[in-house]
Order: C-alpha cells, then structure tokens, then sequence
C-alpha cells in the first residue's frame, strides 16, 4: 500500500511505501514531457527538507504523457531556461538541487523510462543507483541551445562513463539508448517497463535490509576526495564499531552460525 505525501504539490506525485521506508517522487508535468521548473525544484527542495529530517530511501521516476509514452524528465524548462541571467547561472538553481539530492543521506534511486535529457540526464546523475529501460534515452544537449551542462553534467557524466564517452555526450550531441548506457556503466541494470519500478522498489528493499547509519556514513566515505583516505575510514569505522547495530547484526550473525 502507498500513502500519498505533500497533497499540495504541482510538479511531483509522492508517496510513502513499505511502512515508510522508502519514498517514491514521480515527476508530473506531462504536457511540457516532464521540464524541470521553478515549481519542481522548489517541490524538490521541500522533498529534500524532509528526508533530510527523516532519512529514507528515495526512488525518483517519469511518468506517462498524452500520447502513452513514458518520459523520465526532457530538460529544464526552456522557456523559463531562456529568460535567465548570469546572476540566475551564479545562483546554480538546478545545480543546487540536484547537489542536494546527491548528498541526502541515504541512497537515491533513479528509474529512467523515456527521455532523460539535459537537466534530466544531470537529475538521474546526482542519483547513487540509475536503473532503465532498453527505451530510455541519455544525452546533454546544452551546447546546442548555446550553453553548457552545468548542473553536474560535465563532472558528473565524466564520472560515470569516462572522459572520451562524455565528450562524444556532451561536445558532440550523442543520445545513449538504454543497451548502450548499460554498457558504459551509466545504469546498472535494464528492465521492461512494465517492471522498471518494482526493480527500483526491489533495489530500495534490498537497501534497506542494511543498517541504516552504516550506509549513510558509507555514502559520505564514498563522496570523500581520495587525499581524505584512509584516515575519514579510520574515523568513519571508529563511529560504527560503537553502535548497537553492530553489536546486534553481529551477534546474530555468530547466533546462526551456532544452528
């Protein structure tokens, strides 16, 4: 069962499942193919306020247009994009969000079906896990609208697939079909769509089998730079050696191996 949160949201659907364990943001702007606006970042930002406060497990999805075709999110909205200043570009208004998201405390899981395009592609990249269907379709195509990908697709999508595939993206207008973005490690697994959210759903569950503060300090080691290692590991590890969970997952683990 899912229980519907945030009733007064525009731009995204979301609710609450598996006893509240994870929580599922659907993009909802159809008619504009899911465009990332001022409404939906500010509705993002809310989102963020809470799983700050409350740690959960977020899965972020597209949804269904008009003509029945699914749509992860085909950029940031253009009409707004076309009105902004440098003062805007210095705010980072999508660059902000999508850094948020990246940095909640526990994992976010992107399920891309259809279009991830631009601001689309950079939201799916500041995700920890992108699962897809072979239809989904990857690309930045920033540069020719006469600007860049600033929101983490430059670094972000070098990260991900390598330097001289980001370039092909990013400089030369390639799209990655879901095959290809499998291929270069760009999603880690590929669905039908009829089954593309319960695999993100199965994913979270799998997550949250885990001990919670041992993955949140696991994903901020893991976002540490490499001169911070392996002294943050050292202080990381000292944190969970003192926690009941560790006490308690590993006498368990010694009690079964007693049966």
């Amino acid at each position: 069962m899912s229980e519907h949160l945030f009733p007064h949201f525009q731009a995204l659907k979301v609710s609450r499942l598996h006893d509240g364990e994870i929580v599922l943001a659907q993009l909802h702007r159809p008619e504009v193919r899911n465009a990332i606006d001022h409404t939906m970042v500010t509705e993002l930002h809310e989102l963020c306020a809470d799983l700050e406060e409350t740690p959960r497990i977020l899965i972020i999805a597209g949804c269904t247009t008009d003509n029945g075709r699914s749509i992860f999110a085909s950029g940031a909205d253009i009409a707004q994009l076309k009105e902004r200043t440098h003062q805007d570009a210095l705010r980072g208004i999508n660059n902000m969000i999508f850094q948020r998201i990246a940095e909640l405390p526990l994992p976010v899981i992107a399920a891309v079906d259809g279009f991830a395009l631009g601001g689309g592609l950079e939201l799916a990249l500041s995700a920890d896990f992108r699962v897809a269907t072979a239809e989904a379709k990857f690309g930045q195509p920033e540069t020719g609208l006469g600007i860049m990908a600033a929101a983490g697709g430059t670094w972000r999508l070098r990260a991900a697939v390598g330097q001289t595939l980001a370039r092909e993206i990013l400089l030369a207008g390639r799209v990655l079909n879901g095959e290809e973005a499998l291929e270069h490690h760009l999603v880690s697994s590929l669905h039908e769509p009829t089954q593309l959210l319960d695999a993100a759903v199965e994913l979270a569950q799998n997550i949250a089998k885990q001990d919670s503060l041992a993955i949140q300090i696991t994903k901020s080691v893991l976002a540490m730079p490499e001169s911070a290692h392996p002294h943050v590991d050292n202080i990381a590890q000292a944190i969970l050696f003192e926690s009941p969970a560790k006490h308690q997952r590993m006498q368990a683990f010694l009690d079964r191996r007693k049966k």
